[in-house]
């Protein structure tokens, strides 16, 4: 098995190195979350409503009296859960998909890449809205829905890696020593096309936080008692003016995780992209990369 030499040509940026850091602590926030929280994140006091931030309550407390700081640990587990899942199933389906239409092309590559482009004529989160409309509220539907629109992305990713990589000297020879295609997909086309999916994964990761939180706003994910960022933004909308933290919190929770793993996937993308370490080659544009 030949894998890319590009792998180790460079190191990770150091916006790489911010964003891999903001990603751990909060994976490392959730994974505590399944252990400890300060108090019962769905514990409610109503005599402490609204309460200040204080030593018992380090963030306060929302118009229950629940703990802030435990909702966003519990919030923290439950979408990077989700998202998690969403993404895998993505994954498991696109990349197999779209190395069938790299190794097979013809009828079947054109059958692929026109459910690409059927796929991407839907805004995603419109699509997820719909189909959790349709299969009703809940963590599963909303892990579906995400997983859906993933799909096409990581098929997509796939195929146009992988044509590249038919057309080396090492899979022609690889051929000629009488391997199958499904072999040499799995020995050879995989494991050097793992750096663009590793990146893709990282960006469809923060899209999928993105989702998740959108989808429990509206009330069609994660339903109670579980916490999310997203319905911690519903409640928290009616006592804005009130008191604005409620809103804040979760607000800077989605979008330093969001920042993190863009970050990390820019950091990642920057070191195994074979493009960027072509003389002169430009830098791929983000947004083309992650639509």
């Amino acid at each position: 098995m030949i894998r890319s030499p590009h792998l180790n040509r460079s190191r990770l940026s150091p916006a790489g190195w911010v964003g891999g850091g903001i990603s751990a602590v909060v994976l490392g926030t959730a994974l505590l979350s399944l252990v400890w929280t300060p108090h019962d994140p769905t514990a409610m006091d109503i005599a402490h409503r609204l309460a200040d931030p204080s030593a018992t309550h380090p963030l306060g407390t929302d118009h229950f009296g629940r703990d802030t700081l435990s909702q966003l640990m519990a919030g923290a587990r439950v979408s990077i859960a989700v998202s998690l899942v969403a993404v895998g199933l993505g994954a498991g389906l696109g990349v197999p998909l779209g190395l069938l239409a790299a190794a097979r092309r013809g009828w079947l590559d054109e059958a692929v890449m026109r459910f690409n482009d059927l796929a991407f004529a839907f805004p995603a989160l419109l699509t997820a809205v719909l189909l959790t409309a349709l299969l009703g509220p809940g963590a599963i539907n909303a892990i579906l829905a995400i997983g859906v629109f993933t799909i096409p992305v990581f098929a997509r990713v796939t195929r146009g890696a992988a044509l590249a990589i038919w057309k080396r000297p090492f899979i022609q020879a690889a051929r000629l020593a009488g391997r199958g295609r499904a072999r040499i997909s799995v020995d050879h086309i995989l494991p050097n096309i793992a750096g663009s999916l590793i990146v893709q994964a990282t960006i469809q990761f923060a899209m999928a936080i993105l989702a998740e939180a959108g989808l429990s706003y509206l009330g069609l994910g994660s339903q109670p008692p579980e916490v999310s960022w997203g319905r911690m933004l519903n409640e928290a909308q009616t006592f804005l003016f009130l008191d604005a933290r409620l809103a804040i919190l979760p607000g800077m929770a989605i979008v330093v995780t969001v920042l993190g793993l863009n970050l990390l996937g820019d950091g990642l993308r920057d070191r195994l992209d074979p493009r960027l370490h072509a003389r002169g080659a430009p830098r791929p544009n983000s947004h083309v990369d992650r639509i």
